[in-house]
């Protein structure tokens, strides 16, 4: 069953750099994504996940000597999700050769069309952090290539590699209506060999893949950092992203003693990507 949202609404006044900050420490909570729009930070989290007390331990929010942060909440039904999406969603175009639409838009006859109906779960193109993800994958030749998308969301990261030429895509995210929307999408773009799954982590058995996409967040990455590079051949790739330029150095702290090395850094708005090379 899809979850019920909590969302909350923040508006700091002065914005720089108190926003960032406040965001930071916003990630010490199991909030499941942030987007920045309209001079707002949106914070969203399933209902059963949230308390009373929840904001609690921010103490930025009580810093009122320097800065004014309002901060509002509303509950969003998940039976409703899918017309707020539908009533806003427009095609993403990424680079020249890609466009992710859902399956009520018009195709556009790009080389690579993908073709997403999120419902519930995250990962359309339109928030910074699947967007840099999906630019680092039209850069890459996925031709023969076993990859991982772990926090699939609507899979469409790794229906692009499928559709780029991988020999195998294994998908795992830890929520059920994801899994179920990773499925329907990667019947919709006629990918095959997708293997999706419900689980948290990765065994320490897993097979070894030749790319691992991660786009999740700080906290959890740092947790499965030892995962990925067991679960990476030598020379893979690992490319991350779901967090911000304060926490760029500690993933790479977190990340060199598995041998990783970084390769390319991106940022879009205030959300950061890494591409590393074990």
């Amino acid at each position: 069953m899809p979850y019920n949202y909590i969302a909350y609404h923040f508006s700091v006044v002065p914005r720089e750099p108190w926003e960032e900050i406040l965001l930071a420490q916003l990630q010490a909570l199991p909030f499941e994504s942030f987007e920045v729009r309209d001079e707002v930070l949106h914070a969203y989290i399933p209902e059963n996940l949230h308390h009373e007390d929840f904001l609690k331990e921010i103490s930025l929010l009580n810093n009122t000597n320097n800065i004014k942060i309002t901060c509002s909440q509303h509950f969003i039904k998940a039976e409703n999700w899918n017309t707020q999406w539908e009533s806003n969603f427009q095609p993403i175009k990424v680079g020249e050769d890609c466009i992710v639409r859902a399956d009520f838009h018009p195709p556009t006859g790009k080389r690579y069309e993908l073709v997403i109906n999120p419902k519930m779960s995250f990962g359309t193109g339109h928030h910074e952090t699947t967007f840099m993800m999906l630019e680092y994958g039209l850069a890459i030749s996925f031709e023969g290539l076993s990859v991982l998308d772990m926090g699939c969301g609507t899979g469409v990261l790794g229906i692009l590699a499928s559709i780029k030429g991988a020999k195998k895509v294994r998908a795992i995210d830890n929520d059920p209506w994801c899994v179920e929307n990773a499925l329907e999408n990667a019947v919709i773009n006629d990918c095959q060999n997708i293997q999706i799954e419900l689980a948290s982590s990765l065994q320490a058995n897993s097979e070894e893949f030749d790319l691992i996409f991660a786009n999740i967040n700080r906290n959890i990455l740092v947790e499965q950092i030892p995962s990925y590079s067991n679960a990476l051949k030598n020379e893979g790739i690992l490319l991350i992203s779901g967090f911000y330029q304060e926490d760029v150095n500690l993933l790479l702290d977190t990340a060199s003693p598995f041998g990783f090395e970084l390769l390319e850094e991106k940022n879009k708005s205030l959300w950061y990507a890494l591409k590393c090379k074990k």
